[in-house]
């Protein structure tokens, strides 16, 4: 998991990555000029404070089952 933070890459459709391998989707999304990933598993108590240019994945079982922004 990464933490740093970034500005937002260009335009990109987080639904692209649901159903893929966690280590895939953030390979792509790294690619896509993403810097900041988080990865958390289903029903995690998160901090609702929104980071601009940070990708998170929701993964189940090793695949993405959900992805928002912030």
């Amino acid at each position: 998991m990464n933490t740093d933070s970034a500005s937002p890459p260009a335009p990109d459709d987080p639904t692209r990555y649901v159903g893929l391998g966690a280590d895939e989707a953030e390979r792509r999304a790294r690619r896509r000029g993403w810097t900041t990933v988080r990865t958390v598993p289903p029903g995690t108590i998160l901090t609702m404070e929104y980071r601009e240019g940070r990708l998170n994945f929701e993964v189940e079982d090793g695949t993405v089952r959900r992805v928002w922004t912030g």
